[in-house]
């Protein structure tokens, strides 16, 4: 069963994460993980990544790379991301 997955990270810049996020699909896709990309409405230093993986260990063992942390670093993210695993009811 899969699990849902919101991600909700502070940038410097909405426009420069979002290219980096688009560039790495390919790598989400590999580790059983499709999600989209969002832009706070009220907050346009939040961008907001939601979707699926195939379990939380998956996605934590992929998030978690230094791969992974180095891309996020690059990509203007500047505090610890907010997230959140969820289950359908």
């Amino acid at each position: 069963m899969s699990v849902t997955v919101i991600v909700s990270l502070t940038v410097a810049d909405f426009d420069g994460w979002k290219t980096t996020f688009d560039a790495h699909e390919h790598e989400r896709i590999e580790a059983g993980i499709h999600a989209k990309a969002y832009k706070n409405f009220d907050d346009e230093k939040n961008a907001v990544a939601v979707g699926t993986a195939s379990s939380k260990e998956a996605f934590v063992a992929f998030f978690t790379t230094p791969e992974m942390q180095e891309i996020q670093k690059s990509a203007g993210v500047v505090a610890p991301p907010e997230i959140k695993f969820l289950t359908e009811a």
